[in-house]
């Protein structure tokens, strides 16, 4: 018995120490599995990580061209400079190399060559080849050149803002740069050596290089010779109006286009001024399209347009202006504080009349003014392809009170960026059809294959044709003509001038500050060309739009039909220039004399019997017929 059991409890151990050995055998098969099978790829990585040492090729980004074909943004081949402490032999010969080639104290660069703790340290980025051939040709144990790539743009400080600039690691920051990004960035690429346990590279390995994918390129909508025009003029302002800042545009009024976008000041692109990061964030900003203002009379243009397509105006339509209206208890006064007496539309809108256009407000009601400042696209994004667009500010329908709309109507209680009111002018002048603005025209991939971007449009049929050339005609009558500061002698040109308050940050307004605007139109009875000036704080004693900025929208477009080689429209036009004599001081009705004299129209700032001051100052040439400003 005592036999059996034995021989029992024998063959329950064999069993037992088979089946652990069988699980054994069994776990070591399954962890054979995961490791060569499941986790092969990534253990096959750590260890070449382990016996590799890489260096990264920063691919070159895509190249930026006008729609000319001309060159804004290339890039060129930099490098970076590393050292590896491990195996540097001679620290001091290295960090006395170094400094000297790459200017550098020479005590911190002897700190990294030493440092054994970290496998690999950067000396210096974007070290040109000059300095490069340099370092490579002293033969320097430990120090290696990685590729990098650099940013050159070939006309300096222009198209600053809409260009933008990257940052030192190949990143674009602002503007194209940073809104196209992913497009011009490309892929990296690497070098990668053999290395032992401590990081040193082993004699005769085998080196490998994987080269970096250049990014694709851009063709913009822009004009690099129309964007020169635009440049120099609001650099002219700068200078002529002492202004704090200006801004202009040139768009396709038909597609969207943009074909020149600026404002001032500004910096080269080839020198980025980083060490006053407030002025840098300021200046880089596209302020046609970031930042919002009261527009002023140049929002006449929606008002006028919605009252005609509703049927509610004509352009024989009158209006009596006696210098003010009292709506809901308050005084709003017209510019013209003695009154445009009885006037067609026609006569109001080259007046600039604000009575005018508060009746046309009223008329249409806020429902119907809303429904059409949304149709223009006030209150959302256009969708242009530039970052940081703004909405604009538009009040609540349900807040508006009647003196509100009366406001609006003129172009006061609402707020909107250059570039909302710009495209919504744009939609109206060209037949009813919102386009949204761009600055892309082509994409080109590095493999050669060419993208065209088509535009887009946001609604068709805002308003009708026939009202489109109501509004053309308006602007024609209001600019086309002698007496005009925009009037260029043999061609049709269309335009609307505007003078905002600007507001402090409390919410009141900033006197004597004022934002001076014209938008132009080219040819006024179908434009295919919108001009867009925008002055901030003029100080050089004027302020009033047809004055300060109407000008410089003269020069713009003289200068673009040149360009353009436009033929004149009209060669029977003889003008005759006069000087502009000094009437400080003067009597009204002595000054009014000379002018008359002079064939030069006045029109009345104040309600004083003598001339305080004047508007433009004596000695300014300017063709007969032109509207003066006294201010009495």
């Amino acid at each position: 018995m005592q036999k059996s059991f034995t021989l029992f409890s024998l063959k329950k151990r064999i069993l037992a120490v088979l089946l652990v050995i069988s699980f054994i055998f069994c776990s070591l098969v399954v962890r054979l599995f995961v490791i060569q099978i499941i986790n092969g790829g990534s253990l096959q990585l750590r260890a070449t990580d382990q016996w590799t040492r890489d260096l990264s090729i920063i691919a070159p980004r895509g190249t930026i061209y006008d729609r000319t074909g001309s060159s804004l943004a290339v890039s060129y081949t930099t490098y970076n400079v590393y050292v590896r402490a491990r195996e540097v032999t001679s620290p001091s010969k290295v960090a006395s190399v170094l400094s000297s080639e790459l200017e550098l104290d020479f005590s911190s660069v002897y700190e990294k060559t030493t440092n054994r703790k970290v496998s690999e340290v950067l000396i210096k980025m974007q070290v040109d080849g000059e300095q490069a051939e340099n370092i490579y040709n002293h033969r320097l144990d430990g120090v290696y050149l990685a590729e990098n790539s650099d940013r050159y743009y070939p006309n300096g400080n222009l198209m600053t803002q809409v260009l933008g600039f990257i940052s030192i690691d190949n990143v674009g920051q602002t503007g194209i740069e940073a809104y196209y990004n992913d497009y011009l960035k490309g892929k990296d690429g690497y070098s990668y050596v053999q290395s032992d346990l401590q990081g040193k590279e082993i004699g005769g390995s085998l080196r490998y290089y994987i080269p970096a994918e250049v990014g694709s390129d851009l063709v913009l909508t822009l004009d690099s010779k129309m964007q020169l025009i635009l440049e120099q003029a609001l650099e002219q302002i700068m200078t002529e109006q002492k202004a704090k800042a200006t801004a202009g545009m040139i768009m396709n009024a038909k597609t969207g286009e943009i074909l020149a976008l600026s404002n001032k000041p500004s910096f080269d692109l080839n020198d980025v001024p980083r060490d006053d990061l407030t002025a840098l964030f300021d200046n880089s900003k596209v302020k046609i399209v970031t930042d919002v203002y009261e527009p002023g009379s140049t929002f006449k243009i929606l008002t006028v347009a919605g009252a005609l397509e509703e049927g509610l105006t004509s352009l024989d339509d009158t209006f009596y202006c006696p210098g003010y209206r009292i709506i809901d208890g308050e005084r709003i006064k017209c510019w013209k504080t003695i009154g445009h007496g009885q006037q067609t539309l026609v006569e109001a809108f080259s007046n600039s009349c604000n009575c005018c256009f508060m009746d046309l407000a009223l008329r249409l009601g806020v429902d119907k003014f809303y429904e059409y400042m949304q149709k223009f696209g006030l209150g959302s994004k256009t969708g242009v392809d530039i970052a940081g667009e703004g909405s604009g500010i538009l009040m609540a329908k349900s807040q508006v009170r009647t003196v509100d709309l009366a406001r609006m109507g003129f172009g006061h209680a609402v707020a909107l960026t250059p570039m909302q009111l710009l495209s919504a002018v744009a939609s109206i002048v060209n037949g009813g059809t919102y386009n949204v603005p761009r600055v892309l025209g082509e994409v080109i991939a590095s493999s050669g294959e060419r993208t065209e971007v088509q535009g887009k449009v946001k609604e068709k049929g805002i308003i009708s044709t026939q009202t489109s050339a109501q509004v053309n005609y308006l602007l024609e009558k209001a600019e086309n003509k002698t007496g005009s500061y925009t009037f260029v002698e043999g061609y049709n040109v269309g335009g609307k001038t505007g003078t905002a308050q600007k507001y402090s940050e409390s919410g009141g307004i900033a006197q004597g500050k004022y934002i001076s605007s014209f938008i132009g139109t080219y040819p006024a009875d179908d434009p295919q060309y919108l001009v867009f000036i925008m002055v901030d704080e003029p100080s050089a004693g004027a302020y009033y739009g047809s004055i300060v900025a109407a000008p410089y929208g003269k020069i713009v477009f003289s200068n673009l039909f040149e360009y353009l080689g436009e033929k004149k429209q009209d060669e029977s036009v003889a003008v005759n220039y006069v000087e502009m004599p000094n009437l400080v001081g003067d009597s009204l009705a002595d000054a009014a004399a000379k002018l008359k004299a002079l064939n030069l129209c006045y029109e009345l700032d104040g309600e004083g019997e003598f001339v305080l001051a004047q508007l433009p100052p004596a000695g300014s040439m300017l063709a007969e017929g032109t509207y003066v400003v006294l201010i009495t």
